[in-house]
This record gives structure tokens, C-alpha cells and sequence, in this order.
């Protein structure tokens, strides 16, 4: 198996009477590439989704999967603000692991 080398990372809030509705579809949501997923509580209605992907290839190749699976929880989630919309998403190649540095920062 080999290691990860890309990961996304997104930040986004749910409606409170909506996060059980909201795990129960992103549990069934499978991805080609996607190695490994997380999600973080990290406030009162507030999450944060990482996951860890082969390659940025398969990320680009996941993004319509993954726009089409944003548009059935959208309805779950709060507006962070007009400009975002519901998720503040980034990515990017995978750095360091641990103490290990993986390529150049």
C-alpha cells in the first residue's frame, strides 16, 4: 500500500438537528483514491474533514463526486459567510509526516 501524498482539508458548520442526518450520508460517501478520512468537532456546531488522498490526480478526478455529495448535505450546514458559501475548503501535497519532512516546503 502505498503512502498518501495529497490531502484536503475542509472547514465547515452543521445545523445542529441536521448532524445526525449528516454523518449517516457521509458514511456511505467512498471515494477512489481517498486512503484515509477524518473529521475533527472543533466548536459548538463547528467540523473540520481531512482527508488523505494517492495523488492530487486523484483528488481532481474525485471532484465531481465530491461536488455532487456537498449538493445532498448542503442543506445540513451553515453559511460560514457570503464569500465562502458553506465550507472553506483547501489542499495540498503532503509535506512532513510526523518528524519525517516528505519534500521541500
Amino acid at each position: 500500500m502505498t503512502a498518501p501524498t495529497f490531502m484536503n482539508v475542509v472547514r465547515f458548520q452543521l445545523k445542529p438537528e441536521c448532524v445526525d442526518q449528516y454523518f449517516e450520508f457521509h458514511g456511505k460517501f467512498i471515494c477512489e483514491g481517498l486512503k484515509e478520512r477524518y473529521i475533527s468537532k472543533t466548536g459548538e456546531d463547528s467540523y473540520c474533514f481531512v482527508g488523505l488522498w494517492d495523488s492530487e490526480e486523484a483528488l481532481i478526478t474525485a471532484r465531481p463526486k465530491m461536488l455532487a455529495h456537498l449538493d445532498e448535505v448542503r442543506g445540513f450546514m451553515k453559511e460560514l459567510s457570503p464569500e465562502l458559501g458553506v465550507t472553506d475548503p483547501v489542499s495540498g501535497t503532503i509535506v512532513a509526516h510526523g518528524n519525517e519532512q516528505l519534500s521541500s516546503y
